[in-house]
C-alpha cells in the first residue's frame, strides 16, 4: 500500500511538472523552453510613474488634512461624535501613509529602479526616505511629518526622473 502510494504520487509529481516518460518510450518529453523573465508582476508593460508621483502627493495632501482634522478636534476637547471622527481621520492618515508605502515598494522598488541603472543608488536612498516619512506620519500627529514627506517624494523624483519636480496640482 505505502509503496503504490508513494509511486502514485511520484507520478502525479512527475506528470504535473510535464517532465515524465511516455510509456514503452525511454526518452523523456522535452523540457519546457525557458520563459522570459518579464519586467513587471503581471507583466503589463503600462508604466505610469508621472500619475504614481501624483498619487503619493495626493495621498500627502490626505494626510496633511487628516493632521490638521485630528489637532483640531484634540483640541477642541473629545466628545463621543468627536471621538468618533477623531478616529475616522486616523484611520484615513494611516491609510493613505499605507498606500505611498505600497506604491514605493511594489511599483517602484520592484519594478522600476533596476540595480544596473547607474542612479541605483541614490534611487534607492531616497525610495527608502519615502517610505520612512510615511512611517512617521503613521506615528505622529505633527504637520512637520506630512511636509517632510512631501520633500521625500520630491526628492524621489529628483532621484528617479533627473529633473525637478513640476506638480502644480499638489502645491
Amino acid at each position: 500500500m505505502y509503496r503504490s502510494l508513494l509511486s502514485l504520487t511520484v507520478v502525479s509529481a512527475a506528470l504535473f511538472l510535464g517532465s515524465v516518460c511516455v510509456a514503452g518510450n525511454p526518452d523523456p518529453q522535452p523540457a519546457p523552453k525557458p520563459v522570459p523573465k518579464p519586467h513587471c508582476q503581471v507583466p503589463c508593460g503600462i508604466y505610469t510613474d508621472q500619475l504614481r508621483f501624483e498619487s503619493m502627493l495626493e495621498d500627502t495632501k490626505t494626510i496633511a488634512k487628516s493632521i490638521d482634522q485630528i489637532n483640531e478636534l484634540a483640541g477642541a476637547g473629545l466628545t463621543g461624535n468627536s471621538m468618533n471622527q477623531a478616529v475616522r481621520w486616523v484611520t484615513t492618515k494611516e491609510d493613505h501613509a499605507t498606500n505611498t508605502q505600497h506604491i514605493v515598494a511594489q511599483y517602484f522598488l520592484t519594478q522600476r529602479i533596476k540595480a544596473d541603472n547607474e542612479k541605483y543608488v541614490d534611487q534607492l536612498k531616497a525610495a527608502h526616505a519615502v517610505m520612512v516619512a510615511a512611517m512617521k506620519c503613521k506615528q505622529d500627529a505633527d504637520a512637520k511629518t506630512a511636509e517632510t514627506l512631501k520633500n521625500a517624494i520630491y526628492d524621489l523624483y529628483r532621484a528617479y526622473e533627473g529633473k525637478e519636480p513640476d506638480f502644480h496640482t499638489h502645491e
